[in-house]
């Protein structure tokens, strides 16, 4: 996993996605001496794998999601009885954190086995790839991950609206989840200069290129924007990760863009790191990432604001709680490109707008919306959820 800060993690790997895949596919793996396995899980060979890898299609994961959802009872079973060994005998954690419901198959081992662990669990996508599986697949899995879920003491989530949809998705007991919103490192971003310049205005678009995303309709707003008076040199700037199974579906929309005769004001930045990434932010004058589907978190529009920069976007998913609690940008239907197109010139063309969504975003980022902010938090969740336990416990680990 690419991530902007340094990474911390050990080089101990469980669940390499190489043996993993491995175990599922080809049932003599499973025979194959463990000292071959664990050259598989070094992290410069996964990172090998993972640069050569053609993409992860859920479609094609049901069988393998439901194993290691299943635990002990699925065919990573070993590999179940690694990990949690390890977490009993040598950390004998006071609390676990999991990033998701999907890699919790081993949650009923540690209970088991560490019935005093507090476990908590954070869902930020999950029924993203699980909107992929085919039907029976996808239907076993969310009760799996129900039943995970309310064995859990807690579940964190980055927002109201996708807190009461996996409740009501999973069947768990809404006085255990717990809105953590989300944040950014605002280290890059607290001593940019919003140097005001003569250059021509530019919307951008920075998030994963998939249709989910919505890059197509932005597209379509931004055809119809290019040919208003006074848009006439409105540029586009397009970047995010593009996976292979989505290469067919970006050319198509560079080829719109070029049969409207916009090819020389668009650019693709590919999939910047993170200096890239404020770069691009730096230049250009408003953001949109007109999702398809509700999407749970907005990642790439907090670091948007923290840039000072505006953001229009639809009218759904998390993006209502984004823009309510900061006022740095502006809501538009979902799935309008009209609307979009409005939005985006309203915010282009009036200067004293741009300023105030501009001000107000950055500051309610920078203010309220940093991960030192949500360090504190989830801590204190954990630590309340320790002391809450029927014997005295020593220092949190």
């Amino acid at each position: 996993i690419r991530t902007d800060e340094l990474s911390v993690a050990q080089d101990r790997v469980f669940f390499g996605g190489v043996n993993i895949y491995l175990t599922e596919k080809l049932p003599l793996f499973r025979f194959v001496p463990r000292a071959v396995k664990r050259l598989l899980d070094r992290p410069g060979f996964l990172k090998w794998a993972t640069r050569r890898a053609s993409s992860t299609d859920a479609s094609g994961l049901g069988d393998l999601t439901l194993s290691m959802l299943r635990g002990e009872d699925g065919n990573q079973k070993e590999e179940v009885e690694r990990l949690v060994r390890w977490l009993r005998d040598d950390i004998q954690p006071d609390a676990i954190l999991l990033t998701n419901l999907l890699i919790a198959g081993s949650v009923p081992t540690i209970r088991r086995e560490l019935p005093n662990t507090r476990l908590i669990v954070i869902l930020q996508g999950d029924d993203a790839f699980l909107d992929y599986l085919p039907k029976r697949y996808r239907d076993l899995a969310i009760e799996r991950m129900g039943q995970l879920g309310r064995m859990c003491d807690w579940i964190v989530v980055n927002s109201r609206f996708y807190g009461q949809r996996m409740t009501q998705m999973l069947g768990l007991d809404p006085s255990k989840v717990v809105v953590e919103p989300l944040t950014i490192d605002g280290a890059p971003f607290v001593n940019l200069e919003l140097a005001k310049t003569d250059r021509p205005k530019r919307i951008g678009y920075l998030a994963r290129i998939a249709p989910e995303k919505g890059l197509h309709h932005l597209i379509d707003a931004y055809i119809d924007l290019a040919q208003r008076p006074g848009c006439e040199s409105v540029g586009l700037d397009i970047a995010g990760w593009l996976g292979e199974q989505n290469r067919g579906y970006f050319a198509d929309q560079m080829a719109r863009l070029g049969s409207a005769g916009l090819a020389d004001r668009v650019r693709h930045l590919g999939s910047p790191d993170l200096d890239g990434k404020v770069a691009m932010l730096c230049g250009i004058d408003v953001m949109s990432v007109p999702t398809e589907h509700e999407e749970p978190k907005g990642l790439s529009v907090l670091e948007a604001m923290a840039a000072g920069v505006p953001v229009v976007l639809p009218s759904k998913g998390a993006f209502p709680e984004i823009i309510e609690q900061s006022g740095g940008g502006l809501l538009v239907p979902p799935n309008d490109p009209k609307a979009l197109a409005d939005a985006l010139q309203q915010v282009l063309q009036d200067d004293s707008l741009r300023d105030e969504l501009s001000m107000a975003g950055r500051r309610w980022v920078l203010g309220e919306r940093t991960i030192q902010t949500q360090a504190i938090s989830i801590a204190q969740l954990i630590v309340n959820q320790v002391q809450a336990m029927p014997e005295p416990m020593a220092q949190v680990q």
